[in-house]
């Protein structure tokens, strides 16, 4: 039975969990967000909006997503305000059964605040964007591409866990087992801003299955997360551009046969190479590429342009894109520890099968991390 005292702990609990709620639909500056969805669906019914399929689309995603959140908040700020008119009602004595339901529903309101309150900490100006993440197996051999191959099946599965969208732009197989790189496209609410936070080194210690001695190896993958944007937000100069065309499952080279339909984008000042093998025609594959190569160069550019402001702030600037984030050890114990933020769990199937309440609480933590430090 639930006691009085639990009782009067349960309203509390509301009333404490509607004070954060408010705090953060001011936080998100709500009235804002209501004006901007309805200029977003004022603009969605104008004549020719399809016009423009790819700005369509990218405008009715937002307003989709911003959407999504405005209603998520009002919502769980309506129950929690009848969570507490029902906790004054019941009494706990005459209706234990109403009680304890009561709880559960407080537990699940509870649970929900901690799914939307890591939308505080997403108010990047790509957040809201689909993600492109790259994995490239690095030190290591064979180890290390079997390492990227069983980090591209974690990071699909906790895609498919959360509801998002996800498909595989290109992948590179390796030589004896694994990848040697893929990339995914993945679309759903804030995946660029929740998985930007696992671009970095990420460590393997185990033992390794792929010599007769079974000796304790460590490998490395790099994980690089960009935002996907519109080709079009960028000039990029056509002379500055290589483009090969190949077969898909081939080495690549300068294509002359008209049913190769992979393309491989260069960009030669920068040495950027991008490629896109699994669209079904040439030109969705030039297109895909082409945002690929938009969204590293933009991202390049908002990184010089943070790192000339804290040049100029005299802040020092670690190079991020070798920084080691995470060690997944499977031997001689059972570890995952990320190293920016100290946290760890012994959990490692949970992580690496792309559980997403596991894989969410590293990222989660990561975020409110970077928030603090700010």
């Amino acid at each position: 039975m639930v006691s009085y005292e639990s009782m009067q702990e349960l309203l509390d609990r509301l009333r404490l969990l509607e004070k954060k709620v408010q705090d953060g639909l001011k936080f998100l500056k709500l009235p804002e967000l209501e004006q901007k969805i309805k200029n977003l669906e004022e603009e969605m019914q104008a004549p020719g909006f399809w016009d423009n399929a790819q700005k369509a689309q990218h405008i009715a995603r937002e307003q989709g997503i911003l959407d999504r959140k405005v209603t998520a908040w009002k919502r769980l700020k309506t129950d929690l305000i009848d969570g507490q008119e029902l906790a004054t009602l019941i009494n706990e004595e005459e209706h234990p059964d109403e009680a304890a339901e009561l709880k559960k529903q407080v537990e699940g309101l509870e649970k929900t605040y901690q799914d939307l309150e890591i939308q505080l900490y997403l108010s990047g100006k790509y957040d809201a964007s689909p993600a492109m993440l790259s994995l490239h197996a690095s030190a290591g051999g064979t180890d290390a591409q079997d390492w990227a191959e069983m980090l591209l099946r974690m990071y699909t599965r906790y895609a498919e866990g959360k509801g998002w969208k996800i498909s595989l732009v290109e992948k590179s197989d390796g030589e004896e087992a694994g990848i040697k790189s893929a990339t995914l496209r993945v679309e759903g609410d804030f995946t660029y801003g929740l998985l930007k936070e696992e671009a970095g080194m990420h460590r393997l210690v185990r033992l390794s299955p792929f010599n007769v001695k079974h000796t304790r190896e460590t490998s490395f993958c790099r994980v690089e997360v960009v935002p996907e944007i519109e080709a079009n937000e960028l000039q990029i100069k056509d002379e500055d551009l290589k483009i090969d065309v190949f077969r898909a499952g081939g080495h690549g080279g300068q294509g002359v046969n008209t049913t190769d339909s992979a393309v491989r984008i260069t960009h030669l000042p920068t040495g950027i190479v991008v490629q896109c093998q699994n669209e079904r025609s040439q030109l969705q594959n030039k297109e895909l590429a082409m945002k690929s190569l938009t969204s590293k160069l933009v991202v390049i550019q908002e990184k010089n342009r943070l790192k000339e402001l804290k040049d100029i702030k005299g802040e020092h600037v670690e190079g991020a894109w070798g920084t080691q984030i995470r060690s997944y050890v499977l031997h001689p114990y059972q570890m995952v520890k990320d190293h920016r933020t100290k946290k760890e769990t012994s959990q490692v199937d949970a992580v690496l099968a792309g559980d997403p309440e596991a894989l969410d609480g590293f990222i989660e933590e990561s975020l409110k991390s970077e928030q603090a430090s700010h």
